[in-house]
């Protein structure tokens, strides 16, 4: 996915990840550097105009990134400001630039311009509690979203953490329905999952929703009778042609400060669950290899996955004209 086909704002970075050093980011295989100066957050393609060195191995230097290889220096909206032993008018030099802007903790990056602010999670307000993990792993945004959104792995995936260790299942009733760039598919019928989060964490549950949102982003929200006990939001992005990298963002409600402790209590688990999910995707992914880049197959119960690969695509769900209503055991 390159970012000539990505429209909206994509996460790229942490905020505390971009001081006072250069950082480089990929985008759909493209290179981009992030870089403060002025008191101001910039982005430019990651390669210097006159011998291609990545400016992001330079430095900051008087409101300006300079090029490690020669000293030409490019302000934040790429243009050259100094050719060091150049005597005379410096002739127009420009470096690609593009819009990044920063909002609870992220770094959101865009391609082309976007007057909407970007969507971070469905919590993120003052008397909640967030924290962000980081992570990468080898797959396709289109597998690792629906890994995130696919309830029926977790029996066999996340034994223990996120399901119980019995072989027991609820009946429950699912509705899929979306609409331009969203697909969601919302649970009725489970109390809640039996793993060791859920039992130290959610309590009751009401529903529990999965969401897709182009151009990367999966969350999961769970329910109590009234308001949301946990939700997580998942900003995706194709780094490479063959690696994902996400943040995820944990919130809950702050509860007198209980919500602290609780993240806390959330975060191990988390990132054990993080950890198995990396392994089987990485592991999938090397078998297609092998085996020839096969397609997947869509089975019964795969109800986002095909509105996934359409969003993507730039095709409106299926869902979006005609809801589908299902029962499967969880």
């Amino acid at each position: 996915m390159s970012d000539q086909k990505i429209e909206g704002w994509v996460a790229i970075a942490q905020s505390r990840a971009v001081r006072n050093k250069p950082l480089r980011v990929l985008v759909g295989g493209r290179a981009f550097v992030l870089f403060r100066a002025d008191g101001k957050l910039h982005c430019l393609a990651d390669i210097c105009p006159h011998r291609s060195a990545p400016l992001s191995h330079g430095r900051v230097v008087d409101g300006a990134i300079e090029c490690p290889y020669h000293g030409w220096r490019f302000d934040g909206a790429g243009a050259c400001k100094a050719m060091p032993g150049l005597v005379g008018a410096i002739p127009r030099t420009l470096v690609p630039s593009y819009g990044v802007c920063e909002k609870d903790g992220l770094v959101f990056f865009s391609a082309h311009a976007v007057d909407a602010i970007p969507y971070t999670t469905v919590l993120a307000a003052a008397d909640t509690v967030s924290m962000t993990v980081e992570s990468r792993v080898t797959s396709s945004l289109a597998e690792v979203a629906e890994n995130i959104l696919d309830a029926t792995h977790t029996h066999f995936t996340h034994r223990g953490i996120l399901r119980g260790l019995s072989a027991r299942r609820y009946r429950v009733t699912v509705t899929v329905t979306g609409g331009d760039g969203w697909v969601e598919a919302r649970y009725v019928g489970e109390p809640k999952q039996e793993g060791l989060v859920s039992r130290l964490l959610e309590g009751e549950r009401s529903i529990s929703i999965g969401r897709f949102r182009y151009p990367g982003i999966a969350e999961l929200e769970f329910w109590g009778a009234k308001s949301i006990n946990l939700a997580t939001t998942f900003h995706l992005r194709q780094e490479t042609d063959d690696m994902v990298h996400g943040f995820g963002i944990l919130s809950g409600p702050r509860q007198r400060n209980f919500g602290y402790l609780k993240a806390l209590l959330f975060k191990p688990f988390f990132r054990i669950a993080l950890r198995q999910d990396q392994h089987i995707l990485h592991a999938a992914e090397k078998n297609r290899r092998l085996f020839g880049q096969r397609r997947p197959m869509i089975g019964p119960l795969d109800i986002m996955r095909p509105h996934i690969d359409a969003i993507l695509s730039g095709q409106r769900p299926e869902v979006a004209e005609k809801p589908t209503i299902l029962v499967m055991e969880l």
